[in-house]
């Protein structure tokens, strides 16, 4: 794990699980998709606010993944956003879900997020997010 990296931490709970207690693999998609959210509102941008006061959404443009290990009822995870690539209008991101409990790492993805104006259409991101992004010292908080 890396100190650029942001870290988000999940339990696996029964509902995610298969009868075996493992974890379904697209249950790790939710996982990913909360660690870039509060990714992004550690810099200070809530998506919501984004959406209703801009009128910009983001969208899963492109995922790689590979599913090293399983993860169980009850494990302790951590979720890992590494920022990759920074274009005008789209973010490419490494992600990482890890086992607390023996620090193995579960999953290895690559995600493109695009920014969307309220139509679908492709839209620059905000310059303050950009801004934003290119100073780690403009983080409000750090978990």
């Amino acid at each position: 794990m890396t100190k650029d990296a942001f870290f988000w931490p999940i339990r696996v709970y029964y509902e995610e699980t298969d009868a075996g207690g493992v974890v379904y693999h697209s249950r790790y998609l939710h996982f990913m998709e909360r660690a870039r959210t509060e990714w992004l509102r550690q810099w200070g941008f809530s998506q919501e606010r984004l959406g209703r006061e801009r009128g910009l959404l983001f969208a899963v443009m492109k995922m790689e993944i590979q599913f090293l290990a399983p993860a169980r009822l009850d494990d302790t995870l951590t979720v890992s956003v590494i920022l990759q690539e920074q274009r005008l209008a789209s973010l490419t991101l490494q992600q990482a879900v890890y086992r607390d409990q023996d620090q193995r790492q579960l999953i290895q993805a690559v995600v493109r997020i695009v920014a969307l104006d309220n139509r679908f259409k492709p839209t620059r991101l905000p310059d303050d997010l950009l801004h934003a992004l290119r100073d780690p010292e403009r983080r409000t908080s750090r978990p």
